[in-house]
């Protein structure tokens, strides 16, 4: 029944929406006087006056910009608001664009409007997909685009109007910690000043969004949200134009986006804001691109559960549950953000600590998870290390390139403690210096902590039958230097399917171990992401010949995991061995 009402209110739309009367940006001239519209208050929308200065041409690859004057309102006291980008502005009841553009720090409220042709034309690359990324990274912000900004008069430059993106749930350590990589995008991060920036979950009735009422688009729900508010300057049947320049400049997409109200506005000496609120869901956002961002009404995005739960010295704390967007780039950055908050709001913000992650990605349609397993221990930086380490499998499988492996859910344990546990790899020996094919070696590994912390772990190592004299070599290290020794073998290889790239992962080491890798500098190849250890000569001569393989000059032959119990090991020792 519910989809039966929502598809009548499709269908009853006022046909004013059925078509976008435009005035041409050809005919544009200065002088002119228009009529914008906007929410200042509550979901009313409200006029303002505009007039036309002229327009600036070739501001970007053949984009134009309407330049004007804008009054009425409170826009005198407020100039150009966060908030304000997607206005729609008329002229003899035709539609030039949408507020767009502002110039920090000015005092009268001149804007660029955004031609609404250009906002229209996001329609040609409706059919575009996402490129594919490949491989993590530590800065998840490189992930996107800088903002544009277009010339303007004199040392002045007309930039974008800052998106603003209420954030709540996270600590204000977390909004300080995270607001440069998102004012780079063109997001002003704003902590607490929404009312609980969770939507309702009930899609709501199409025909109470008109064009200038606000939107909000959801990036995450629940907990912890964050939502980023702008202005619907367009509807043509079910399809919304909005903002008049990009969100993120993430092209194709899948995001949900919300009605709107306003609360209150906040006159600021850089940029004036509109504090509002996240109302019940309408549709999604598909396109994110240079001149617009467009939608459908009356859709559902489909969103990643998250769970956190935390926990220190084994006795429950908080628990968290989020649904965040599905996309390769966003998905990675909120997890991160909401990663760090649920460590800082357990754990002390200065002295040592340490951080244990368990946890686990689930998918659709493969039957194995991604296993997460970590630890972290320091005197600072302890729930950023734990944020990234934890984002960037995320990212790689996001960005692997397989449209059929699709997240199901993200699920985490974090156990936070006020002391550092960490050892250090101190000594390593063997029991002989020589032995003989079949003999059985032990090799002790002395582990020192601080305040007298003091592991010793034993392992023994049988020498293979028919092993060719020479050395042998024995090293001990931590999981990040076994995981990157192994990432360089592997550098050149592609995964060809979904399992092989959840496998890739599942292979990064933890730091709660301490791995022997028993090894002989002779030549090996990585054969579909395995290695195959001093070949035969015939095969190796075959391998040397395939292109793609990589070759590595130190071949593993057995490899011992030792188990340091919930310490965070460090360091990286080797010693030999006679083969007879």
């Amino acid at each position: 029944m519910k989809r039966l009402i929502i598809a009548l209110a499709l269908l009853t739309v006022p046909l004013a929406n059925a078509a976008i009367a435009v005035f041409p940006l050809k005919d544009i001239r200065a002088g002119m006087h228009g009529t914008g519209k906007t929410v200042f208050n509550g979901d009313r929308i409200e006029d303002f006056q505009v007039e036309i200065l002229g327009v600036l041409e070739n501001v970007g690859p053949k984009q134009s910009l309407i330049l004007a004057r804008l009054s009425g309102g409170p826009l005198e006291h407020t100039g150009i608001m966060q908030g304000m980008s997607g206005s729609p502005v008329y002229i003899d009841g035709k539609l030039i664009g949408a507020v767009a553009m502002a110039f920090p720090y000015a005092k009268d409220p001149i804007t660029g409007i955004r031609p609404i042709e250009e906002m229209i034309a996001v329609d040609k690359l409706q059919d575009s997909t996402r490129p594919a990324r490949t491989g993590p990274t530590g800065d998840l912000a490189s992930l996107f685009p800088t903002p544009a900004a277009v010339s303007g008069f004199g040392d002045t430059r007309m930039i974008e109007v800052a998106t603003p993106l209420s954030l709540s749930g996270f600590t204000p350590a977390a909004v300080d910690q995270f607001a440069p990589q998102l004012r780079k995008l063109g997001l002003e991060p704003r902590q607490g000043i929404s009312t609980g920036g969770a939507p309702e979950n009930r899609m709501g009735d199409p025909s109470k969004l008109q064009p200038g009422a606000m939107i909000s688009v959801e990036l995450m729900t629940g907990d912890m949200s964050a939502g980023a508010d702008g202005t619907l300057t367009a509807i043509d049947g079910s399809k919304v134009y909005a903002f008049g320049h990009h969100f993120l400049g993430v092209g194709p997409t899948n995001i949900p986006f919300t009605r709107s109200e306003v609360m209150a506005l906040l006159a600021n000496v850089n940029t004036s804001f509109k504090i509002s609120s996240a109302r019940e869901l309408m549709g999604t956002i598909s396109q994110d691109r240079t001149t617009a961002v467009t939608g459908t009404l009356g859709t559902r995005a489909e969103m990643l559960p998250l769970d956190i739960a935390v926990t220190r010295n084994s006795k429950n704390l908080d628990g968290y549950h989020m649904h965040i967007v599905d996309d390769p780039s966003l998905s990675p950055f909120l997890l991160q953000m909401a990663v760090f908050s649920a460590i800082d709001a357990t754990e002390r913000s200065q002295g040592a600590s340490s951080v244990l992650v368990n946890g686990s990605i689930t998918f659709e349609n493969r039957k194995d998870p991604v296993q997460l397993r970590n630890i972290f221990a320091g005197d600072t930086a302890t729930a950023m290390q734990a944020a990234v380490s934890t984002a960037v499998p995320l990212a790689y499988l996001m960005q692997g390139g397989f449209d059929g492996l699709k997240v199901k859910g993200i699920s985490l344990n974090l156990e936070s403690f006020e002391t550092k546990k960490d050892v250090q790899i101190a000594q390593v020996f063997l029991s002989r210096k020589e032995a003989k094919p079949g003999d059985i070696v032990e090799l002790m590994v002395q582990l020192d902590g601080e305040n007298g912390a003091d592991l010793s772990r034993t392992v023994k190592y049988q020498i293979p039958p028919g092993t060719a004299p020479g050395t042998l070599f024995f090293t001990v290290a931590d999981g990040p230097q076994t995981s990157i020794l192994e990432l360089r073998q592997i550098a050149g290889e592609t995964a060809h399917s979904p399992d092989q790239l959840i496998s890739m992962v599942n292979k990064l080491r933890p730091s709660d171990k301490a791995y022997v890798r028993i090894w002989r500098p002779q030549p090996a190849y990585q054969v579909a992401g395995e290695e195959l250890p001093d070949p035969p000569p015939s095969l190796s001569l075959v391998l040397g010949s395939t292109q793609g393989l990589t070759q590595n000059k130190n071949s593993k032959i057995a490899e011992i995991i030792i188990d340091a119990g919930e310490f965070m090991v460090m360091g990286s020792k080797t010693v030999q061995l006679e083969v007879k």
